[in-house]
């Protein structure tokens, strides 16, 4: 059995417009699975699900069809058998960094000195060992990922989930983090599904690429490029990078194009 398992799930959304009721299909049957260890990455235009999806596999939204099964559990609510990262961080602003890795271990129950030396742990594992006393308008916005990064994997979880977690920095801080995430999951070989809008870096992190439109799997791609992986830059060169990378451009410019077409 994979260790998360996606099976025909479907969310519709009740409107209302001018006074009538209706409904918008913002997922549809939406099918695919990770082995432990995997990364998985999610694309497509705005608006075709890509966020929902990882919504109701977190459990912050509920599916209205369909299941999503964790390590042989099915979803029906947040737990700690998921971790999320956010665009933006979300880091309390009264807790320094280690106090925020701490918090998940806080609700789960475990005693201060050992979750202080796990929280200790997971921003060593970030590389920010040195800011654990920093509050957070004490750090720039890419030490502010890595803090929820290390928060995410401080609660040990099967599957980590990231939303655009490297969108709203500028493009010298992402690819480092990029590297950094390959770092990290050369060493713990977390299990990860990532929604990206980010071509090169859904190939970059990725070893399969499910491609949405409209709230459906479009096509699915297997990324071919031996782990551990260099940077974005040493790869450009890469055939299997560019042919990867091509193919998702020509696929989303098609979905985009149709949309446009419908539009008018």
């Amino acid at each position: 059995m994979a260790l998360v398992e996606i099976q025909n799930v479907s969310k519709t959304f009740k409107t209302m417009m001018a006074g009538a009721r209706g409904e918008v299909h913002a997922l549809s049957g939406v099918s695919f699975s990770l082995e432990r260890g995997e990364i998985v990455a999610i694309t497509g235009a705005s608006g075709c699900g890509k966020t929902t999806m990882l919504r109701i596999i977190m459990g912050l939204e509920q599916a209205s069809g369909g299941s999503v099964v964790v390590n042989g559990r099915k979803v029906s609510a947040c737990g700690y058998d998921r971790g999320m990262v956010f665009q933006h961080s979300e880091l309390l602003p009264w807790r320094n960094a280690v106090q925020n890795v701490a918090f998940g271990l806080e609700l789960k129950g475990m005693d201060k000195p050992t979750r202080v030396a796990e929280a200790q742990r997971y921003l060593d594992l970030v590389g920010l060992g040195h800011a654990a006393e920093r509050l957070p308008h004490q750090l720039s916005g890419g030490m502010k990922q890595r803090v929820g990064i290390a928060r995410a994997l401080a609660i040990g979880p099967d599957v980590l989930l990231m939303d655009e977690p490297f969108g709203a920095l500028d493009a010298q801080t992402r690819e480092g983090l990029q590297n950094e995430l390959l770092a990290i999951q050369a060493k713990t070989q977390q299990t990860i599904i990532l929604v990206t809008h980010d071509l090169d870096e859904a190939v970059l992190l990725a070893d399969r690429v499910v491609v949405m439109s409209r709230g459906r799997v479009a096509e699915m791609l297997d990324v071919r490029l031996p782990r551990p992986r260099p940077s974005l830059a040493a790869l450009r060169g890469d055939p299997e990078f560019g042919d990867k990378r091509l193919r998702l451009w020509k696929l989303l410019k098609t979905e985009m194009d149709a949309d446009a077409r419908k539009a008018a």
